[in-house]
This record gives C-alpha cells, structure tokens and sequence, in this order.
C-alpha cells in the first residue's frame, strides 16, 4: 500500500481522539469493529463487564470463524483501542455510548465517511461476566435440585467436574420443551435406566415448575440397588417422593399401564431397544432415546463384500455398526407409527454419546414406504436386528405384507 493510501485509508487525528474519549470515558457501552480483508472479515467488538466487582473490559475477536474473548483492564484497553484506531483498509466502526452513536466507515477506495445520531440519554449497565445462560434449568428456581443432584456446590456453583453432566440434562430439557404438548390434564413419564436422576427429578421440575403441568407422575426405573436408592434420597430431599417414584427392577420386567412419555438417556446396548419397545407397548405419544454403547449387531454382521477394509478395523466396524443400529431403529419407529427424527441433542464436547431418536406417534402405522426402506437395508446386510425380534408380535403384520 502506497503512502498515499495510507493517507487515505487514517482517520483524521480529530475523530482519532473523538473515539479515545469516547471509549475511554463515562457512559461507554460498545465498540465493534469489521475490517474487511477480500473475500473474509475481522471482527472485533469491545464492551465493559463487571469481574469480581470491578470494571473490566472484555474484547472478542472472530477471525476466520475462529472466536477467541479476552478480558482487560484499562491499561490493556487502551493499547487494544489503539489497535483498532489503527487498522487500515475498508472496514466499519460502530461506537455507542449512553450519549449518542458514532459510525464510521472506511470504503475500499479510501474514502472516510462519519455519521453521528441524535443525542441520546441511554442507561449504561455495567453487566457481570459470567452472566446466567438461559437454559431450561434457570426456567425455574432449581438451586435445590442442583445441589441434592450433586451437580452445584454449596453456592450454588455449578462444579466444573459436572459441568458436562449440567449440559446434557439441559440440552434434554431444550427437546422436551420443544416437543411435549402441555395441555394434558394427567401426565406419566417412565425414564427407562435411570441411574442416578440427574435427568429423572430435572424433568419432573422442569415440566411442573417451567411448563406448568399440573398433574405429572414420573417413574425411574433401574436394575441397581444402589443408583435407586440414592434416587429415592433425592427425591425425598425435595420432598417430591409421592411423584417421582424409583423402583428397582429390570426393565423388561417392568410395566405401567400407559406412559405419555418415555425416555431414556444412554441405556447401554439393547436396553436402548428395551426402551423403545417398552414405549411402543405402553402407547406412549412421546419417546426420546440417547443410545450408548451398541454392540448386538456388531456379533451377527459379516463382512459384507466392499465393506470388508471398512469391517477389518475394529474402530471403523463398531462406528458402522452404531450408524447401521440406529437406523435400524428410526426405521422400525417410523413403521410403528412415529414420526422420528435422528438428531444431535447435546455437543459432542459434552459426550461422545450425543445422538438422540426423537420420536412421536402421530402418523399411519405401516406405511409402504417406511417399510420398503427398512426391508432393503435389513437384507443388504442379512441381520435381523434386535428391536425387531423384540417386537415382532407388533411389527410382522407390516412386514409380512412387502417380504
């Protein structure tokens, strides 16, 4: 870039200083700056945050998609603003203020245009850091769960080791919200391996509390006696035992007449399909099922023809084999009768295990279409999967029409 250009592209000294003062005095609330380098943008973007009861300044920055936040204090502020006072080529400044706003914008040629708005009497809140996300779980005041759960500590701070635990029940929730219909005068949900409760108790309250339902009866089921009696102590730490119910039991051994809801949140290998079939049976409306560990069909596929490098490595095989299970079963749903959608519930950083079949009864059972598609991967690879022996007495009628 010529001398020239750089003349160009600077910003008078007058309108250097008006931002410094600006930024660096009373009533500042943000600064963003998008400099635009061809076809991609820099964007930083500057605003005062209270930390630890002081005032900090917090600059994010997104380069490339690539999002890094750091934090100042005033000094640090001020050698980051001249950064951006500094900056050359086209790009666009927004500055606001409790007085008024101030845009400039520097055009590919070098032109500097400056407008000012009318003058202003904003309010500046000096807003905290570590400001609370709205999640399902601040829908309510669910400070007591948290700490009966294990998942606060006794300051209401969520522990950084559960922090992925916190995720995954909120992200739950966010599907819950999503998907349940709250009219219903009575309403029954079954989670199908309970284990510890976390999302158990956190749906009850959620659905009480946050959505309003007024007549919720949860029940969690779990074969260990130790996971279940630790359950039942929650539950009566929050005085909630006479609607939230834990039993011990296997799974398929136990029954409810009817269930609104089932849900289950990584029930290892077939209790997944335990937990589906059981939805089926009870006729419930809603079913949402975050598989874990799947390992059935892993022991009765071969090694199919052009797959055979795929099924030679172990890691390769047993991540097929998981794509191939849960296809599997959003196919057999759909035959069933649910509309079922095969979906990412939680950030894999949360877990690994973070696919969910969300699934409604709300279409025709044995629709042609479902079934050719199921008939056709099933034979492909010559397996019976498990969910459809566990529910054969159901599922025949549709097949034995296409096979």
């Amino acid at each position: 870039m010529s001398e020239g250009e750089r003349e160009r592209f600077e910003l008078e000294d007058s309108l250097k200083e008006e931002i410094r003062s600006k930024v660096l005095g009373e009533g500042f609330m943000k600064i963003v700056q998008t400099v635009r380098r061809g076809g991609s943008q820099f964007r930083i973007s500057v605003r005062p945050v209270e930390i630890g009861g002081e005032k900090r300044y917090q600059a994010e920055m997104t380069d490339d998609g690539q999002v890094r936040v750091k934090n100042f204090d005033a000094d640090g502020i001020s050698e980051g603003l001249e950064d951006i006072i500094e900056q050359k080529g086209a790009r666009d400044l927004h500055l606001m203020t409790a007085k008024g706003d101030l845009h400039v914008r520097v055009t590919r040629k070098g032109r500097v245009l400056v407008s000012r708005s009318a003058e202003m009497d904003r309010k500046v809140e000096l807003k905290p850091h570590d400001r609370v996300k709205s999640v399902p779980l601040t829908a309510f005041n669910s400070a007591a769960y948290l700490r009966a759960a294990g998942l606060a500590d006794g300051e209401g701070r969520v522990r950084a080791s559960m922090r992925g635990k916190y995720d995954q029940v909120n992200e739950f929730l966010k599907v819950v919200a999503e998907t349940v219909r709250g009219d219903a005068k009575s309403f029954t949900v079954v989670d199908c391996g309970c284990g510890k409760a976390y999302l158990t108790v956190a749906l009850y309250l959620y659905l009480t509390e946050a959505l309003q339902m007024p007549d919720v009866h949860v029940y969690g089921v779990d074969r260990r006696a130790d996971v279940i009696e630790s359950a039942r102590k929650m539950a009566a730490a929050l005085d909630i035992s006479d609607k939230v119910e834990f039993v011990e039991s296997d799974l398929a051994a136990f029954n409810v007449e009817k269930a609104d809801m089932v849900v289950s949140l990584h029930a290892c290998d077939t209790a997944t399909d335990e937990a589906l079939a059981k939805g089926v049976e009870w006729r419930a409306r809603y079913i949402l099922s975050a598989p874990c560990c799947q390992h059935e069909l892993q022991k009765t596929l071969d090694d199919k023809g052009a797959f055979a490098g795929v099924m030679r490595q172990s890691i390769l095989r047993e991540r097929l084999c998981d794509i191939l299970t849960d296809s599997f079963r959003a196919m057999i749903m759909r035959i069933l009768g649910f509309r079922t959608q095969v979906m990412e519930f939680v950030s894999s950083e949360a877990t690994a295990r973070n696919i969910m079949l969300k699934c409604e009864f709300c279409v025709k059972p044995g629709q042609s279409g479902p079934v050719a598609e199921y008939l056709a991967l099933r034979d492909y690879w010559h397996v019976t999967p498990w969910l459809e022996t566990r529910l054969q007495p159901i599922l025949s009628k549709h097949l034995s029409r296409f096979e």
